[in-house]
């Protein structure tokens, strides 16, 4: 989408000066020692997931092994209200977590609530409120035990941390093409909607770079991006880049950047609500050419975690400092 790098480049220039004055905390714990976190998404959806969250927390809270938790965004469906009064509900089960929590949003609690059946809200007013809510101290987590993450001034949900040898990040990328999809009445993206993408594309690619640079400085073992949008779904079979383009820039730069990396990469999702583990840049993939990328990245793999009516389970990955593998992941079932 050749007018992002035409526009892009000055938020990236202010991205880069907030992330190099919010230094990164040093890893938490031994850098040789297993570290363990699970990673939620796309929920809860509806009023039956949202009566059994708290059971969710509870489960996650009383797993021994879990130091820090991830919710890649989506706290409700599509087609729910996107009141302020839902998004406190959802913060004040946030805040019952013991760990550190990291969120990312997703598409339905601000890009999607011009749809009638969720407001209709304008959706700039309500990513306001989003980060005024889940984000009121930059460069800090949630969860009960908040510690310090790397965060950048005008987009404090782009969260960058190291543990236990891994360079980690947050980064907002949503669904309905990254906030492209036009809004309830348009034919196409309003100015101030096209404007907010461009912003925080060039925001999203700037600490995609940033991260890989530090783990290339620090000699991680290993680099793993959190984030909502499933940029590379399965379950479309023919998919058309027209729904894909404002994808585009962050793709490439996640590409050029494994390619460019000596470690394993892994891209945590959620989205398309359905498990899958997979390569989608390695040799052969259909979604070199889709995106237009030369180079590919076999050691990049995605992992995108059940949600909506498949939210059944969290994800547990747990880091592996001496194994070449690095993450390694399950599913555990809800006991309720």
């Amino acid at each position: 989408m050749r007018p992002w790098r035409r526009a892009a480049s000055a938020a990236i220039a202010l991205s880069a000066l907030a992330l190099a004055l919010s230094a990164e905390p040093a890893s938490a714990g031994p850098e040789d020692q297993p570290f363990t976190f699970a990673v939620i998404g796309d929920i809860p959806y509806g009023d039956a997931q949202v009566a059994e969250f708290p059971k969710v927390v509870a489960q996650i809270n009383a797993d021994p092994d879990v130091q820090l938790v991830g919710h890649l965004g989506d706290i409700k469906s599509g087609s729910s209200v996107c009141s302020d009064e839902y998004v406190q509900l959802i913060r004040s089960e946030f805040d019952k977590f013991k760990d550190p929590l990291v969120y990312t949003p997703g598409d339905n609690e601000w890009t999607d609530c011009h749809r009638p059946s969720a407001g209709p809200y304008n959706p700039l007013e309500r990513l306001a409120a989003i980060r005024r809510v889940f984000f009121p101290r930059p460069g800090w987590t949630l969860g009960q035990d908040s510690v310090r993450v790397a965060s950048g001034v005008g987009y404090p949900e782009n969260v960058t941390y190291r543990r236990a040898g891994v360079a980690f990040a947050a980064v907002h990328i949503v669904g309905s093409n990254n906030g492209m999809a036009p809004w309830t009445g348009n034919t196409a993206p309003t100015p101030e909607q096209a404007a907010e993408v461009k912003g925080r594309t060039a925001a999203a690619v700037q600490s995609i770079h940033d991260t890989f640079d530090k783990a290339r400085r620090n000699h991680n073992k290993a680099v793993a991006l959190l984030t909502q949008a499933d940029m590379f779904d399965p379950t479309i079979t023919d998919p058309a880049f027209a729904d894909y383009d404002a994808f585009q820039p962050i793709v490439r730069t996640i590409a050029e950047e494994s390619a460019r990396f000596s470690g394993p990469v892994y891209l945590f999702n959620g989205d398309s609500h359905a498990y899958n583990s997979d390569k989608p840049l390695d040799t052969g993939s259909k979604w070199l050419s889709f995106y237009g990328i030369r180079t590919a990245a076999p050691n990049l793999s995605r992992v995108t975690v059940d949600g909506s009516g498949n939210g059944t389970n969290y994800l547990k990955v747990t880091v592996h400092p001496g194994s070449e593998q690095v993450l390694t992941w399950t599913r555990v079932p809800f006991a309720f």
